[in-house]
């Protein structure tokens, strides 16, 4: 009988060692999963504007995150939406196409002008945003959630951060890319939400005067 006794105890242990352990699992699983669109939560601000820390930029304003191995998704910062603002198309290159960091293949439309910004990487489309397609204005509503716009299969991982803005740098060189913008043009400071300092909506919309393409250009470094 005691023999019994202390099999059974021993199989119970066993269980719960097992139960314990594939629950640990689990959540180990959980936290680790990638996530497929960068949420906001978590970002940091440069004089007003969103710039989450997790993801990676290019200095012509597309931002870059890895999602999972050979895959990264690519989207306009924060800043960029706010020069772009209430857009009435966007053309992407489409699936399957070859794309070169450097390379012009995000295209903009307002007001029948258009601007372009540069890949900040190298690899084949996967993948684009049918919703920001459809819907152009998700692109400022929601720049680093569902306002990405491709998803580009990357062969040489180690060189995707080539020529990118150095991590240890990405503060100072927002912060100097605002400065620029509102030295260019010192009116557009005031330009803000007053809650904080928020950019408004649509940064060059309430100045006519002032060359959409010409602004965007220069800062998405297509002139």
């Amino acid at each position: 009988m005691t023999a019994i006794l202390v099999l059974a105890t021993f199989l119970v242990f066993i269980v719960l060692d097992y139960v314990l352990n594939r629950r640990k699992v689990m959540n180990t699983v959980a936290v680790d999963a990638p996530q497929t669109v960068p949420a906001q939560a978590g970002g940091d601000y440069v004089d007003g504007f969103l710039v989450p820390e997790k993801l990676s930029y290019h200095p012509g304003h597309a931002w870059l995150m890895r999602e999972r191995k050979n895959v990264v998704r690519v989207g306009a910062d924060e800043f960029a939406a706010a020069l772009l603002g209430k857009l009435e198309k966007i053309e992407l290159p489409k699936p399957g196409q070859w794309i070169r960091q450097g390379q012009k293949v995000l295209s903009f439309y307002r007001d029948g002008r258009k601007t372009e910004m540069v890949s900040p990487t190298e690899g084949e489309v996967m993948e684009i945003n049918a919703e920001a397609l459809a819907n152009p204005s998700v692109v400022r509503q929601d720049p680093y959630g569902n306002g990405w716009l491709v998803a580009v299969h990357v062969p040489d991982e180690e060189n995707t951060g080539r020529n990118l803005v150095p991590k240890g740098l990405v503060r100072e060189w927002m912060r100097e890319a605002v400065e620029r913008l509102y030295a260019r043009q010192p009116a557009l400071a005031g330009a803000v939400a007053a809650d904080g300092g928020r950019p408004a909506e649509d940064l060059l919309e309430a100045m006519p005067e002032i060359g959409w393409t010409e602004v965007t250009s220069e800062f998405f470094l297509t002139v």
